[in-house]
């Protein structure tokens, strides 16, 4: 049985459409591989503090002596947060474009799995992902059009910044959903939801852990 974690972080509850889409993918993906196991972690209901003193804890090995109770309380949840994400074969991550980027919510959660030693080290070779073998599926909802256009895939430091930082964990099947220009009219946003209800059935018939080569082909 494989663990699939279903993350979301939009902040707009039942309005939000990368909610929409990261429920359809997990669903899609049960049905077609029915041995999946899933959790879930809502990063808006449940987010974990922003990077400070405090919670770097983490840097620290668990039982030292000079963490403060704080520090030990921060260092609990990065445990679990990290744990979670190194025990889950497949990630459906909802990720709406904030201003041009991920919210801030999803960069905490990011934050705390970022680990020297867990998912990444480095060499005398440079930077070495140790949190390979997942799939992960990233369902990116966006008010605007930035995929058609060079200006446009300039401004955005959504999809670009998550492909980065999973690969730099070591994960090679990072995956897309798109639904874009939905603030541009009820037309544009049914055709992108349309749109996306296609690439969703596409992508989870995909078996897990695929390299970019065979997803393009």
């Amino acid at each position: 049985m494989s663990q699939l974690l279903h993350i979301d972080s939009s902040i707009l509850g039942g309005n939000s459409v990368s909610r929409q889409l990261t429920a359809q993918i997990v669903a899609s993906w049960r049905a077609a591989h029915p041995a999946t196991q899933v959790s879930y972690l809502d990063l808006a209901v449940d987010t974990p503090s922003h990077l400070s003193t405090e919670s770097l804890g983490f840097r620290l090995p668990a039982g030292a002596a000079d963490l403060s109770a704080m520090q030990q309380r921060e260092n609990a949840i990065s445990e679990t947060l990290v744990a979670q994400f190194l025990a889950s074969y497949v990630l459906v991550i909802g990720a709406p474009l904030y201003n041009f980027a991920i919210p801030t919510q999803l960069k905490a959660w990011i934050d705390r799995v970022a680990q020297a030693g867990r998912t990444f080290t480095y060499t005398d070779k440079g930077p070495v992902g140790l949190a390979g073998g997942k799939t992960v599926i990233i369902a990116s909802a966006r008010g605007g059009v930035y995929s058609t256009s060079d200006a446009g895939n300039a401004m955005e430091h959504q999809e670009s910044y998550l492909k980065t930082v999973f690969g730099f964990f070591g994960v090679t099947d990072v995956r897309f959903v798109r639904a874009e220009g939905l603030a541009m009219g009820e037309a544009a946003k049914t055709a992108a939801l349309a749109a996306a209800a296609l690439d969703i059935s596409a992508q989870t018939q995909i078996a897990a852990n695929q390299p970019q080569a065979t997803l393009a082909a």
